[in-house]
Parts: structure tokens; C-alpha cells; sequence
């Protein structure tokens, strides 16, 4: 970098190039990404969705899309081994079903980019959307973490009150500034992320996490759509009562997170 700057000062054309090059190859390594996606029984939806991924990053030439199958029960894996012989994927495979939370970090553990994608499965998170998070999270360079936010959302009605509901009283508590952390559809820093203390639910807090730690948040609107097959893999009771353990939890780990500073 001395010789890079040396050669800058001088403006000797060899020397400019060589610094330019170098700039360039750093840019070029910034904005690579790694896409991770957990899956519990989505073989219905995965020939259809994988396609859309990459057609919808053409104009990106650096990424990996991971696929995690979370210990599916279905022909889940069948089919990832159909996808693989098509397009270049990097498939995780847990024996057994450890959920959401473990899929996804076990998949940002397995990654080789800093910059971080997630999205569902199930088809409902629209992939013509990961352009424009990664373009704001590229040019802005401010932030952390930008999230989706599911617009007209394609769900049923218990599961759009439940949701409503479990949004409202999780933001009061510990402010996040985020209507909807349900959305799988976020980019982020891996080196942030893995700082933090990994337990079940941590994908669902990702926003109160982040900002708790003093990092930069966005959120925008995106496309959401009807499930293309199968059911919810997550129930409603249970996820609000492990919701409220989950709260006390994350808000123990930003206190801590700030009496250390």
C-alpha cells in the first residue's frame, strides 16, 4: 500500500495503474456476498426458486448462494442434489432439524464473503428484491444491517395479527425501529453477526441486535407473495410464549453489551 501511494504522488503511469488495479480488485471484494437459505421441507418450491436467485443477480459476477437443508423429512435433499448438477451452489446438510436460527448461522460460519443475504425457502421473499437491499447497502456503506419489509403481505389472517402483535410489543421493549423483523429478506456484516452470542431465535433479532451494538439500520419495503406449496413450519402459541423468554434474553445481551463499553 506504501509503494501503491508512493507511485500515486509520482503519477508515473505504470504506477497509477497499479495502484487503480488494486483499488478496483477492492471494490470488486467488498461487494461480494454470500446468499444463505435455510430449508425444512421446501422441495415444492426450490426448482422454481433457485433459477429466480440467479437470474435476478446477473449483473453481479462474485457471490455463492448456500442452501442449508435443515434435516428435511421430504425429498428436499433429492431435489438440492438435482440443483446442484445445474447450477453452483454449496449445500450444508444437517442430520437432523436444529431450526432456523442454527441453519442460518451454521451457513454464515460456512461462508466466504462478509457481506451476508438471507432470505426464505418458501418462495414468499421475491428475489427480484436482493439487488436493491445489496445496491443501498453498497453505495450507502453506513449500514450494517438493512432489512425487508414484507408490503401486502400474502399471509392468513391469524398469522398477520399474531405477527402484528408480536412486531408491536418486541419494538417497544427493545426499540429496534423495525415493523417487521419476521421478514427472512435482510443483507448484513458477517463479522458483526458472528459477534454475536448464538441462541435459538437469534434470526428473529437480528435488528435489535445490530442496533443494540451502535450499528447502523435500514429499512425498505419489499414484495412479498403467496406460499407456493406446504404449510408454515413455525406455530403461533409457541413461538409467542418462546418470544417473550427470547426478548428478556436480547435485551440481557445489549445491557451486558453496553456495561463492557
Amino acid at each position: 500500500m506504501v509503494l501503491c501511494l508512493k507511485a500515486w504522488k509520482s503519477r508515473s503511469l505504470p504506477g497509477f495503474c497499479s495502484f487503480s488495479f488494486i483499488i478496483l480488485k477492492l471494490l470488486l471484494l467488498v461487494s461480494n456476498f454470500s446468499i444463505v437459505i435455510p430449508l425444512y421441507n421446501e422441495s415444492t418450491s426450490l426448482e422454481k426458486l433457485v433459477p429466480e436467485i440467479f437470474q435476478s443477480l446477473t449483473k453481479y459476477n462474485k457471490y455463492e448462494l448456500i442452501l442449508v437443508n435443515d434435516g428435511s423429512n421430504d425429498k428436499t435433499l433429492e431435489v438440492l442434489e438435482r440443483i446442484k448438477k445445474k447450477y453452483s451452489v454449496v449445500l450444508v446438510n444437517n442430520k437432523t432439524n436444529k431450526g432456523q436460527s442454527y441453519s442460518i448461522w451454521n451457513g454464515i460460519k460456512k461462508s466466504n464473503y462478509n457481506t451476508i443475504v438471507t432470505l426464505d425457502g418458501d418462495g414468499q421473499n421475491n428475489p427480484k428484491d436482493i439487488p436493491r437491499l445489496l445496491d443501498l447497502y453498497f453505495s450507502k456503506g453506513t449500514y450494517s444491517l438493512i432489512g425487508g419489509i414484507r408490503k401486502n403481505r400474502k399471509d392468513n389472517l391469524l398469522k398477520l395479527i399474531s405477527s402484528k402483535i408480536a412486531n408491536q410489543f418486541r419494538s417497544l421493549i427493545l426499540k429496534d425501529d423495525c415493523v417487521d423483523t419476521g421478514c427472512s429478506l435482510k443483507v448484513f456484516d458477517r463479522e458483526i453477526f458472528l459477534t454475536f452470542p448464538y441462541f435459538d431465535g437469534l434470526h428473529r433479532f437480528l435488528p435489535a441486535l445490530f442496533k443494540g451494538f451502535g450499528k447502523n439500520t435500514l429499512f425498505v419495503d419489499v414484495g412479498h407473495r403467496p406460499r407456493i406449496a406446504g404449510i408454515s413450519k413455525y406455530g403461533t402459541l409457541d413461538r409467542l410464549f418462546k418470544g417473550i423468554l427470547d426478548i428478556i434474553r436480547v435485551k440481557r445481551i445489549i445491557r451486558n453489551t453496553i456495561l463492557k463499553k
